[in-house]
């Protein structure tokens, strides 16, 4: 496993990283015991970076990563968790030191940790990044020892870079993939000019770019794919990367003919993520130990060819781009 460095924090993380949203819910059914084995798989494979939130399963993702590491023991890898989203109503004004502080607190508890090493905001409403008393918050949780490093998990790009404005800001999640190709431009140039480390999420589009995917496949009624494909229950961009299901399908396609024979869709898709320089750790997710070990070889496949890379542009620009690319 390949490491890069995680922005200006000292750190360097496993290029692949484990998403642990599936195993806490939204997913549809996993079981504890796959969930560990999962998360167990990632590990083995010698990823190091694990991407949480407290309300991932209300809380069932975090205790599942604190049971299967202190079953592992040895060196903690860096464990990322969120907060803000238990708000509800979910508004701006919700993001204040004390609710905050209620949030960490909890995550400390659910992650059996003295010190969190990473707490990203979770996709607060655009308003709350341009309130410096929300980062002042976040920078006084630093000082009391509660946490270590403070991010943003954006769903817009412009959201972004107002959020690396803030100087203690050491980490962006945002959703790149062969999908939504817009972050390539102004943000992955300012990130990389200013060390700020850059968590690539939805690497997948919810399984669609893994290719196994028809107009026919069924998703349970508790699986965001089933209830938030028109962003009922929060914003749609999450769920298939916010592209038309069937476009998705037909484009999907014509991206197979670019992967190599006996290579998965997935980890081609994500090799494709990690061509980009700039970007830190991709967090692919996993609901078994199969799919775990298989996302963290996609980070010991050689790079894409230049011509390959410019006709997943060339789709992306005349298919894909007129859907999502100035929506986020």
């Amino acid at each position: 496993m390949k490491h890069r460095k995680f922005g200006h924090t000292g750190r360097s993380v496993s290029e692949i990283g484990f998403g642990a949203w599936a195993i806490g819910g939204s997913w549809g059914e996993v079981s504890e015991g796959d969930a560990r084995a999962a998360l167990h798989a990632a590990l083995d494979a010698g990823t190091d970076f694990i991407d949480t939130a407290d309300v991932y399963g209300d809380g069932r993702s975090e205790r599942i990563i604190a049971e299967v590491l202190k079953t592992r023991g040895g060196p903690r890898p860096f464990v990322a968790t969120k907060a803000g989203r238990r708000l509800s109503p979910h508004v701006a004004e919700g993001y204040n030191a004390e609710n905050l502080t209620v949030f960490v607190d909890r995550s400390l508890r659910n992650l059996e940790t003295d010190c969190l090493d990473l707490v990203q905001l979770h996709c607060p409403p655009t308003d709350v990044y341009y309130r410096p008393e929300v980062f002042e918050a976040m920078e006084a949780l630093v000082q009391a020892g509660k946490i270590r490093h403070y991010g943003v998990s954006v769903e817009k790009v412009e959201e972004a870079l107002k959020a690396i404005e803030y100087p203690g800001v050491v980490s962006v999640q945002i959703i790149y993939n062969i999908f939504r190709q817009r972050p390539a431009g102004l943000f992955f140039r300012e990130a990389k000019a200013r060390d700020i480390a850059v968590i690539v999420r939805v690497p997948l589009a919810s399984g669609l770019l893994t290719g196994k995917m028809t107009a026919a496949t069924a998703f349970a009624p508790d699986d965001h794919r089933a209830f938030n494909r028109n962003g009922e229950a929060f914003d749609k961009g999450e769920t298939f990367a916010g592209v038309p299901y069937d476009l998705a399908l037909a484009v999907v396609d014509e991206i197979r003919a670019l992967v190599p024979q006996g290579l998965p869709m997935a980890q081609f898709a994500l090799r494709w993520i990690l061509m980009e320089e700039a970007v830190s750790v991709v967090i692919p997710g996993a609901k078994t130990a199969a799919q775990a070990t298989a996302n963290a070889q996609a980070a010991d496949l050689a790079p894409l060819p230049p011509e390959v890379m410019a006709e997943l542009r060339r789709l992306y620009q005349a298919r894909i781009a007129p859907h999502v690319h100035q929506l986020w």
